[in-house]
């Protein structure tokens, strides 16, 4: 059975588990999901379900990963710097990118010299369960102190603690909120995308995403990721943004 250790190292292998991958996506309070077509390092194609283009993103190709340390499993074995958090292109805001490469569940900050400490979560309760007909560990995980999301808006996690860093008026808008003291999380066991968050209690309770991954380093054309010319008097369907609710 999965540990602690070896969540957090499925939570930072992502990079190096997959090249394309074909999912649906939805927030759990959102009224709607799309599809998404990622093809690393940096195109990505957003539909509706039922296959009307919602967006074609093309991010900028960095200069590549240094090849981490692996364990005897595959997965990356040391801490990754927080740096090393860019990569797949974003569509509507950083929780999407977040959840396709959540190193932010496996690596901690220092928010006080901006260096690597000790794990961002408490890990309870490792087991393997059935996600869409792939395999996935689930936990039951709460932030500690050097919790650092890869953005502070649109974080995997609610935390008071972020929000705090991230909103100056945080003491009136978030007065009234019960920050939970515990979120079911999955990270999909053959690509490390965190497929499904949760939180089980306080103000937020049931809120979060859920993945469904359809296809893994499927060919993907070229013509996926060219948007058409925009008609000069009509936009896309709206669809509701993904985020923190």
């Amino acid at each position: 059975m999965p540990d602690a250790d070896d969540f957090r190292a499925l939570a930072r292998s992502s990079p190096w588990l997959w090249s394309t991958l074909r999912f649906t996506f939805r927030q759990t309070r959102s009224a709607g999901a799309v599809r998404a077509t990622l093809r690393r390092p940096d195109a990505l194609r957003v539909e509706t379900i039922d296959g009307t283009l919602v967006q074609v993103v093309h991010g900028r190709a960095g200069a590549g990963r240094p090849a981490p340390v692996l364990r005897a499993d595959g997965l990356v074995a040391g801490a990754r710097e927080y740096l090393d958090r860019d990569g797949d292109p974003m569509w509507q805001n950083y929780f999407f990118v977040a959840l396709l490469d959540p190193v932010e569940l496996a690596d901690g900050q220092d928010r006080e010299t901006g260096g690597p400490a000790g794990p961002p979560l408490r890990i309870e309760d490792v087991h393997e369960v059935d996600h869409g007909g792939r395999p996935a560990w689930e936990a039951v995980v709460a932030a500690t102190a050097t919790y650092e999301p890869r953005c502070a808006c649109c974080s995997l996690l609610h935390d008071p603690c972020i929000d705090r860093l991230e909103y100056d008026d945080a003491a009136q808008r978030f007065a009234d909120v019960v920050y939970p003291t515990a979120t079911r999380v999955r990270l999909d066991v053959g690509t490390g995308v965190c497929v499904l968050t949760e939180a089980l209690d306080g103000t937020y309770a049931g809120d979060g995403h859920e993945v469904l991954i359809e296809a893994v380093d499927e060919p993907t054309d070229d013509a996926l990721f060219v948007e058409p010319p925009r008609p000069p008097e009509h936009g896309w369907s709206a669809v509701p943004r993904p985020g923190r609710q």
